[in-house]
């Protein structure tokens, strides 16, 4: 396992990413059912049920070193929130993808989400050395391609038929942040940040 894979306890004003574990399964299915997020056809978001399984798949594939996963916490209430990960990790070309995220619902537009691409677009970029960090999304998930926008990556384009996603073949948009753009990025989200702690 490369270092890119190591999860260690990001903290930041309003989010902490803390490494993700099987005990987590049961707070994070009641986070999950927190809109019921899993129903919307463009979305993987794991139903309440298979929670500790979704959570086995992310802890394996970190194992085999391709992903780092970490849980979101509300660093205010202490509440589980949400998962997140670095994945399609490629040490040797010092790049990773920041990916299989989810919130509750309840958790949406509080700053929680902005805080926490903070903390790992600054581990990618300052700690690791990163290149670029990637995002990939459906082209259907309007929601999200807004979201990623506002951190200010830029996108790269549209990967056409690029997988079959619950039975029907998926539009990937897919998004980077380069490295000489992390320093107007960081700036961007850490004002965002300020005006939910302030």
């Amino acid at each position: 396992m490369t270092r890119f894979a190591d999860t260690p306890t990001l903290t930041g004003p309003i989010a902490v990413l803390e490494p993700l574990s099987p005990e987590h399964a049961d707070e994070l299915g009641r986070a999950a059912a927190d809109g019921e997020l899993w129903k919307l056809w463009y979305t993987s978001v794991p139903r309440p049920e298979d929670m500790a399984t979704a959570i086995e798949w992310r802890l394996g594939m970190q194992r085999e070193g391709a992903m780092a996963p970490w849980a979101i916490r509300n660093a205010a209430s202490g509440d589980l929130v949400g998962m997140t990960t670095f994945c399609n990790i490629s040490p040797e070309n010092l790049r990773v993808e920041i990916g299989h995220t989810w919130m509750a619902q309840s958790a949406h537009r509080t700053g929680i989400n902005a805080d926490a691409k903070r903390l790992l677009l600054g581990r990618a970029f300052d700690t690791l050395g990163c290149n670029a960090v990637y995002f990939h999304t459906h082209w259907h998930n309007h929601q999200s391609r807004a979201a990623i926008e506002r951190l200010g990556a830029k996108q790269d384009g549209v990967l056409r038929s690029y997988q079959v996603f619950k039975g029907v073949v998926r539009d990937t948009v897919t998004f980077s942040i380069l490295t000489n753009e992390w320093d107007a990025v960081r700036h961007g989200l850490d004002a965002r940040i300020e005006r939910h702690v302030g």
